[in-house]
């Protein structure tokens, strides 16, 4: 069973940062790309910013776009995802995902199989 565990979230200022990880248990099974996702109190689950393994080509939704930055380190099986200027409405749980195969949407959640427990990320005016 693959196993993805997060770090990094916590509670930051507006205009802050924060740097998450998400480390994979293995690399056996078929995993095209790792993505970001978040989910906030009262609303669906949404892309934040997706990596492809191979070529580390990066997709990032509009709203963190400028802002986010998403890294792997293919030798340690682990990706990051470092978040600039935050905003209040970035407040939300934060949810590492893998296991989509080559040629599935990147942005929809549904297409991943494995995913992290979550880590809190807050916000303050």
């Amino acid at each position: 069973q693959v196993q993805l565990v997060e770090s990094g979230g916590g509670l930051v200022q507006a205009g802050g940062s924060l740097r998450l990880s998400c480390a994979a248990s293995e690399r056996s099974f078929s995993n095209y790309a790792m993505g970001w996702f978040r989910q906030a109190p009262g609303k669906a689950r949404e892309f934040v910013a997706a990596i492809t393994w191979t070529s580390g080509s990066t997709y990032y939704a509009d709203y963190v776009k400028g802002r986010f930055t998403i890294s792997r380190d293919n030798a340690k099986n682990t990706v990051s995802l470092q978040m600039n200027s935050l905003k209040p409405e970035d407040t939300a749980v934060y949810y590492c995902a893998a296991g989509i195969r080559a040629g599935r949407s990147i942005r929809a959640a549904q297409n991943y199989d494995y995913w992290g427990q979550g880590t809190q990320v807050t916000v303050s005016s």
